[in-house]
Formats: structure tokens, sequence, C-alpha cells
């Protein structure tokens, strides 16, 4: 075990004895482990967590068809590594297929409802105890025939829950490939496991609740075995714990996507990072970046930190470099795939690169913790990591062949599904600073925003827009009323029940189309509509959109015969910009400590004149 290893070991034991959450560095020391033996350490470290504390809860539910060996450890410490607090169960041995079936992993009472379904499958699952060769159709037949059953297992656990069912690929032991001694059958049962994995890969895009983990590929790029045979055969044991680690932190990312837990922004250093070489020194000519290696595999990460771009991530320059030969750069080179314009906010300075991301961060109205920041130098990452803890820290430094693969590997930018205003949100972010240089020839905030000329459209849920109405319930979380965040599966019940209602919310102004940046979800009673939730991304606060909302509901529970709105407000670490808000609505305190209520007689006038508000039909 290496020095700092231990020394990572050693703060767990120091933090979990004291009763402490670890800090943001140890945490994501715990997403950096590749030794599977430290991994598993940190997770049984890690099993006397206090259940107290401002990390993200998380219950998880491992239903295995096979002995799990270290999952559970390893999961763990994934998770904490994320920001989670993980209360993590395990099923029955043996009884993989009848829990499933039966709902087995539900409470009597559906309390402690687990969040996560996470399963661990392996190819005796498909496999007959004994099989020959040379009836290579009915091994078919019998595999075939175990997927189709998987298949049920899995759709009837998701009609029971809300959790996310998390399945895997499997890979084909050698042994068994190699048993054909023909080379036609060998490829004739390579065929049928492709189109096996193929179909599990499928489930997820016909039922979103189930997410799909290609183990199979991720082992494909990891200098760890999948198998030990002895293990295998001593104790059940079909994957080695180097195999379920790498699947530990593929479960973890879907965690954190399905959690809203991704970051949104990426900060790229310049010199020795988007390009070779330190421009100062040998000017915008002399940089390494296209051709032959080196300057490839710079010219690869700008082409990757592109593609992050186009599906939404905010690209930030953060640079300790004089401004004018950086433009003349970015704008000059001939093979420079990342122009001024890919960066929404330029940070080309010598100040403290922490300084740079935080005025960064604000600019776009983000927490530091949306920031990913990659940079080759060991003392700019140290500084980052130091003063700003909750920004997460690749290194540029190596082999710059590395670079691409450094970038993507940890999985900051994931989400369950890609949505439009992911795709337009760089843009989105430049016009903030447009729309910020236009306030500044006003006397007033209000003849700034009738200047705007605000538009907002407020619609029900269709299946266009679940994934991002539930994306939003995931992510927001500065204007967020009670916390409650509802998925994909849950919204779309919600919608389809008729004592309910769950709307999205689209702003536009003269600068540009935000796109859905709300939505409320409602249970709409005979007498009272109530306000389960409601969320509003930060890029629109205070532009009134809030409560033109409220207005909007106020009139459509008023024309179904209600006579009372009420609405709630709980607390978290991150929510007090919204603390004040219902009574700004006109609301007044209820009969709990969180609960606010209007008289829908009065309701009128809640929405501000500025706002043009048009209401979609979906029907």
């Amino acid at each position: 075990m290496t020095e700092p290893t231990a020394q990572l070991l050693g703060r767990l034991r120091t933090a979990v004895r004291d009763g402490e959450i670890p800090d943001p560095a140890t945490r994501r020391g715990l997403l950096e482990l590749t030794d599977s033996a430290a991994a598993r350490s940190a997770g049984r470290i890690l099993a006397r967590l206090s259940a107290d504390g401002p990390l993200r809860g998380l219950r998880v539910r491992i239903q295995a068809a096979c002995t799990i060996g270290s999952f559970e450890h390893l999961l763990r410490a994934n998770l904490v590594g994320a920001g989670f607090r993980p209360v993590i169960d395990k099923g029955g041995y043996g009884a993989f297929e009848m829990e499933l079936a039966t709902g087995a992993f539900l409470a009597a009472d559906d309390t402690d409802e687990p969040d996560l379904l996470a399963t661990l499958v392996d190819a005796s699952f498909f496999l007959p105890a004994d099989w020959s060769p040379a009836a290579p159709a009915a091994l078919e037949q019998h595999v075939e025939s175990r997927l189709k059953e998987l298949r049920g297992l899995a759709v009837s656990a998701t009609e029971r829950t809300d959790a996310t069912l998390v399945l895997h690929t499997v890979p084909l032991p050698a042994e068994v490939r190699d048993t054909f001694v023909s080379v036609s059958g060998r490829a004739r049962l390579a065929r049928l496991w492709h189109r096996i994995n193929a179909d599990l890969l499928d489930l997820a895009a016909r039922h979103p609740q189930i997410a799909v983990i290609d183990l199979v590929g991720v082992l494909a790029d990891a200098p760890v075995a999948a198998r030990d045979a002895r293990l295998h055969r001593f104790g059940d044991l079909p994957y080695t714990d180097g195999a379920l680690l790498l699947l530990a932190g593929e479960v973890r990312r879907v965690a954190q996507a399905r959690a809203g837990l991704s970051r949104k922004v990426l900060a790229l250093d310049l010199d020795d990072t988007l390009w070779g070489g330190v421009l100062g020194e040998v000017g915008a000519h002399g940089v390494q970046l296209g051709g032959l290696y080196p300057g490839n595999a710079y010219q690869d990460l700008q082409r990757t930190a592109r593609r992050l771009r186009e599906q939404g991530v905010v690209l930030v320059l953060a640079s300790k470099n004089d401004a004018e030969p950086v433009e003349r750069a970015l704008a000059d080179h001939p093979e420079m795939v990342l122009r001024d314009e890919a960066f929404s906010v330029r940070a080309v300075n010598w100040s403290a690169k922490s300084d740079n991301l935080v005025k960064a961060a604000e600019a776009l109205g983000l927490s530091v913790d949306s920031l990913v920041f990659m940079d080759d130098s060991g003392f700019e990452r140290a500084q980052v990591g130091d003063a700003l803890p909750q920004v997460a820290v690749v290194s540029a430094a190596g082999d710059p062949a590395h670079l691409p693969g450094a970038l993507v590997r940890g999985g900051w930018f994931d989400v369950m599904a890609l949505t439009d205003t992911d795709r337009a949100r760089p843009d989105l972010y430049r016009t903030r600073a447009m729309r910020s240089d236009f306030s500044e020839g006003f006397g007033s905030s209000e003849e700034f925003l009738r200047a705007l000329g605000i538009e907002m459209e407020i619609a029900t849920a269709t299946d266009f827009t679940t994934g991002r109405i539930a994306q939003l319930a995931a992510r927001t979380n500065q204007f967020n009323m009670t916390g409650l965040r509802f998925d994909a599966a849950a919204t779309t019940r919600m919608n389809d029940d008729a004592g309910h209602l769950v709307a999205s919310v689209a702003v536009a102004d003269r600068f540009g189309d935000e796109g859905i940046v709300g939505a409320v979800w409602v249970e709409c009673g005979p007498e009272v509509w109530r306000v389960l939730n409601l969320v509003l991304s930060c890029r629109v606060l205070g532009r009134g959109v809030e409560l033109a909302t409220v207005g909007w509901l106020a009139e459509r529970a008023r024309s179904a015969g209600a006579a009372r709105l009420e609405g709630r407000y709980v607390r978290s670490a991150r929510n007090g910009v919204a603390a004040d808000f219902w009574t700004r609505a006109g609301f007044t305190p209820g009969s709990g400590d969180d609960c606010f209520v209007r008289d829908l007689e009065s309701a009128t006038g809640i929405a501000p004149s500025w706002i043009s508000l048009r209401e979609r039909s979906t029907t």
C-alpha cells in the first residue's frame, strides 16, 4: 500500500472515529483509488460512518445471482466519494429471482424504499449446469430463455418501486468459449453472447427506470482480470475485486446522474493542457497542437472538450497568461479546435486560479461545486484543491496521450438522459453575460425587466418534457421549495393521475430562449391544491418567473373549484434564496411550521406585469 493511500485510510478512520463526515479532499481521494484492496478497506471503515451529516442520503439494495464478495464495501467507498451517505442492504443468497419477482426487496410498509436496485449477475445465470457444444441450438434456446426471464424480472421489479434498477452486461468466461474446438462454433457462441448483452443494453432504451452498465466494455479497457477460477469454484465468486471495483465505479456514476450531482462547468488551463508548451515562451506559432505526437494529443483533448460542450458542459478558460497573445492564439492558430466563442467565461490573468474560478462561478450564477478544473501544474491543482475543496480537480500532467481519457474517466458530467436544454446550456450562459451588460443602462430593475421582453410558457408534462422536468428536480438546489426529488418514473405516474398536476415552465427574452427552467408538482384535491414541490433554475431567478408560475397555478386551481392553494418551504443548506417566496406571493402561515396558505378568492395579481404568460395545451 502506498504512503498516500495509507494516509487516506488514516484520515477516514479519524473522521469515522470522531463522528465526522470525511472532508471533500478525502472524498475525492476515494474516487481516485485504483487499488481494490485499499478501496475495500475504505468501504469497511465507512460502514461505521454516522448517518448524520451534509451528504446526500441514498438507499441501495444489492440483488445478486451470485456471491457478492467485496462489492458492498467497494460500492460504499465510491458512493461516499461522490457525496452520498449510503445505506446498503443485500438480498438473500440464492433469492435473486424470487425477490425481484415478488417485490421482497421492499419493506412491508413501503418505508426505506431503495433508490437504487444494483444487480450482480454472472454467466452462470444464463448457462445450464450441464451443456454440450455438440448441441449448440439447445444451448442457445436455454440462454435466450433465461434472458427473457431476466427481462421479465427487471420490468416486474420496476413496476413495484420508483427505484432505478441497475443491470450490467455479462462477460463470457474464456473456459466456456474455448470449450468449442471449432472456429465456427466459437463464433456462433460469441454471436449469441453479444446478442444477449445487446438485448440487456436495449432494456435501458425501452424502460427509463432501468440503467444498464456495459461492464464488458469497461473490462476491455482495464488492466484487471474479470474472473478468478479458484475464487469462483471455492466461494461462488464470479468476479475479481478489480472487476467489482470497476462495476462499483459505474454504479456510482449512475447514482450521481440520478441524483443530479453531475457537474456543469469545465475550467481548462492552456499551457501544457490545451496545447503543448508555454505560450509566453514559444509564441502562438510554437505551441504543440495538431500534427504528430504530442500535438495530436492536445488537439484530441480539445475535441473531447468540444464534444462535452455539445452535450451541455459550459467551458471556462482559466490560464495564467497575458490576454492579448491568448486571444491571438485562439483566433489565428490553424489547428485550434476551441476558438474564443467556445468559452462562456475567460479568466486569463495572473490572479490565483481559485479566485478566478470563484469569479467565473459567480458570473455564471452557479456554485463552485458545479466546476471541474483541469490543469497540468501540481501547484495549481493543489492551490485550487485547498482553497476550493468542492471543485473536482483533474490532472493534465504526464503523458499527453492520456489527456482525453483523464478528462472523461470520472464521469463528472453524467446525466440520466440528455435534453435539448442541456445541449443549449453553453450558449445560454454566454447570453447571461450579454444580459448583464444590457442591464447597466437602466434606472430601475423593473425598467430593465420590462425591456427584456420576458415571455413565459407553462405546459402540463408530456413524454417529451418529463426527462427535463425530472432532471430539474434532481439538480436544482437553490430554488427548490421542499427538496422532494421526483424522478422520471414518479413524475410520469403523477402526470397520468387525475389527482395530480405536473407542469413545466419555459422562459425566453430578447437575448434568447432559456428553454424549460422550472417545474411544479401539485396534488389536486376538491377543496385544496397542495404544491408538493416547485423548482426553478438559478439562471432565471430575479425575473419574477416563480411568482408568475404560482399566479398561473392559482388560476388553474380556482377554475377547478378549489378554495385554497397550499405550499411548503423545507429549509436545506442551499435553498435560503427561496425562504421568503410564499410570503412574497401573498401566502400566510398555515397549520404547520413549513406550511403556507392562500385563499383563492383573493389570489389575483400574483404574476408580475412585465411577464407575458401563455399556457400551451398538451392534450
